[in-house]
């Protein structure tokens, strides 16, 4: 059985964004180049070794209805949520985060100098699974 040959139709670059607190970011997926990729939501990539560009970190903020997955290459980011959970994720970890029916949480930077780079992943959770309780892998 043979695969088929596919043809890039498009190329596109990230582009520069901020979010949380300003925390600097290229945002993949999530932007009007991309907007219907459903189950993907967003993909950020942020990366850096200027901390005045990953300081302010993402303070409190609430998610529902979808899943978070973090990846971290460089750096230690601190995660805190409404319900009691805390971890710190560090080189090489992965965090996947189901937000369900809703949780507030917060990212912050466990540093004050070094790079902090990673990825974080958004995706849609099945209309039937939106009200899942929130939990953690």
């Amino acid at each position: 059985m043979s695969t088929p040959i596919r043809q890039v139709v498009r190329k596109l670059r990230g582009q520069a964004a901020s979010d949380g607190a300003g925390v600097r970011l290229t945002r993949v997926i999530g932007g009007q180049s991309l907007p219907d990729l459903d189950p993907f939501l967003l993909l950020d990539e942020f990366g850096t070794d200027r901390p005045e560009d990953y300081l302010a970190g993402f303070p409190s903020h609430p998610h529902r209805g979808f899943e978070t997955v973090t990846y971290m290459l460089d750096g230690r980011m601190r995660h805190k949520d409404n319900h009691g959970n805390e971890g710190v994720l560090v080189p090489g970890s992965v965090q996947w985060m189901t937000a369900g029916r809703g949780i507030v949480h917060s990212e912050m930077p466990e540093q004050e100098e070094g790079r902090m780079r990673g990825f974080q992943l958004w995706v849609n959770l099945p209309s039937g699974e939106k009200m899942t309780a929130p939990k953690y892998q």
